[in-house]
């Protein structure tokens, strides 16, 4: 699987299909690698991901990530091999704890994350040796398939490749990502913490924290977007703590985020400084950036000027 080293960070549900069709289908010939794409309350990601693939040619579709509360191992395992089988190997698998906020809303409890991630990943590789989609199970009955490992040490059916990459922002997750997993995906992170991430991880895993964009030089407007864009994580301790631990204080966290805290979610002002923001993140050890790019006009619609401006 080849994600180049930049891809697009895609909140849909402010396309209708049609638009989103043409949309990952424009990404795909602007060049990028990937299109990622998250979970909360909006559209489903396995189903997202079979639309995205069926309608494009070349790109990954990654979830970034699908909530491991959502779905058990079984399901999560049916559906990846469902989906690199039916593209050729173009779906990467991002798993992510979520946050207790969102686990609740599905009426489970949180549980320790380090753990449930770890006992999570093991299950789905147990089911792959379980299933195999090809199988007509009333003929051949529940029969174990055999297993490798690929890239990354990902693991490999008779289907291919089935890799899988972690939400992690804390030391902990990022080195479970790298033990368990085929790399991490952080978040509202740094270029900093890329740094710090690539040397847990080591050289080998792949490291793809996204960055959000905005094409203008106006600091009000940009700052008014940054806020309504951090506006829910600065709720969560996930993302406090992880601030925190990279120099942010608690007044940062005040009258909806402080500009420094802003200015380092959200990279605004001309071509070069996006490029430039982008770039340091490779410079500190990413392998692949998801761009997430924001409209001045409408922050609900991706960007199309940035991110042609910003193509491989």
């Amino acid at each position: 699987m080849d994600l180049t080293n930049k891809g697009v960070f895609l909140f849909s549900e402010g396309l209708s299909a049609t638009e989103l069709a043409a949309a990952v289908q424009r990404i795909e010939r602007l060049g990028y690698g990937a299109v990622w794409f998250p979970e909360a309350v909006g559209r489903e990601p396995f189903a997202m991901a079979s639309f995205i693939l069926s309608n494009t040619n070349r790109i990954v579709a990654a979830t970034g990530i699908v909530n491991i509360y959502g779905r058990d191992p079984m399901v999560c395992a049916m559906g990846q091999q469902t989906l690199n089988e039916q593209s050729g190997g173009r779906f990467l698998l991002g798993l992510g704890v979520s946050h207790s906020v969102l686990v609740n809303l599905r009426g489970h409890d949180y549980a320790k994350p380090l753990a449930t991630m770890r006992n999570y990943v093991n299950d789905i590789r147990d089911c792959h040796q379980s299933i195999a989609i090809r199988n007509n199970l009333l003929i051949e009955g529940l029969t174990k398939q055999p297993l490798g490992t690929g890239a990354r040490g990902a693991l490999t059916t008779v289907l291919g490749e089935m890799p899988i990459i972690l939400a992690a922002l804390g030391p902990k997750m990022t080195a479970l990502s790298g033990a368990i997993a085929q790399g991490s995906h952080p978040a509202n992170s740094t270029p900093a913490h890329t740094a710090r991430s690539r040397q847990i991880l080591g050289p080998t895993p792949w490291l793809c924290p996204f960055q959000r964009v905005c094409l203008t030089k106006e600091a009000t407007v940009a700052r008014a977007i940054g806020r309504r864009m951090i506006a829910f994580y600065l709720e969560l301790p996930n993302y406090r703590n992880l601030w925190l631990d990279f120099g942010f204080t608690t007044a940062d966290f005040e009258h909806g985020g402080s500009d420094r805290l802003v200015d380092a979610m959200l990279a605004w002002g001309d071509e070069k400084t996006l490029r430039d923001r982008i770039q340091a993140h490779l410079d500190a050890g990413a392998d692949h950036v998801p761009v997430f790019s924001v409209n001045p006009e409408n922050p609900a619609l991706p960007c199309w000027r940035a991110l042609e401006a910003l193509a491989p």
